[in-house]
């Protein structure tokens, strides 16, 4: 499952819903570290929001570092795929940005951690922005991220059953 909209849209509320409601213990996936005071903030409002039991696996900048936690949860939430692209892409040297060879390799990484996350018959949620939306500058480390994104974000919705939009906090089923 693909939950998508744009930046504060209400997506992750609702991603977290959708866990909730899956039955089963939960994995929550975070994808990125307090890189400033509102960042470190804004995890700490989702850490309080989401039930105490659930499982957390963060990142070191690399999807694969959560593989071996899954195995013990039915219910994945992955939150979300365009902070993990962002924070992979802003560790890149400004000469290397828009190198065609890393966002392959980010959209392979993606397409790993899928094949695991979705193997098993677990239920799947990630969370991402829509880039189609707007909010990116086109700058060109923007048009790179906006690039990359959009290409993992295709990948997960066709491996989706089902896709939601979020607009304004309503969700939009849109696959499924």
């Amino acid at each position: 499952m693909v939950v998508t909209g744009g930046v504060r849209s209400g997506k992750s509320r609702f991603a977290e819903k959708l866990a909730a409601q899956a039955g089963g213990p939960v994995l929550y996936v975070a994808t990125g570290q307090a890189w400033d005071e509102e960042m470190k903030q804004r995890i700490e409002r989702h850490r309080a929001r989401r039930p105490r039991n659930w499982g957390l696996a963060e990142t070191d900048g690399t999807l694969a570092v959560t593989l071996p936690q899954l195995k013990r949860y039915p219910v994945v939430l992955l939150d979300c795929l365009s902070t993990w692209v962002s924070t992979r892409l802003m560790s890149v040297p400004e000469a290397s940005w828009r190198d065609e060879a890393i966002g392959r390799a980010l959209l392979e990484e993606a397409e790993q951690w899928l094949d695991e996350a979705c193997s098993d018959g677990r239920t799947v949620i990630a969370v991402t922005s829509e880039v189609g939306l707007g909010g990116v500058a086109m700058t060109k480390l923007g048009r790179w991220f906006a690039d990359v994104l959009g290409d993992v974000n295709q990948l997960a919705a066709s491996r989706a059953d089902t896709v939601y939009a979020v607009l304004a906090g309503i969700p939009w089923r849109i696959k499924g």
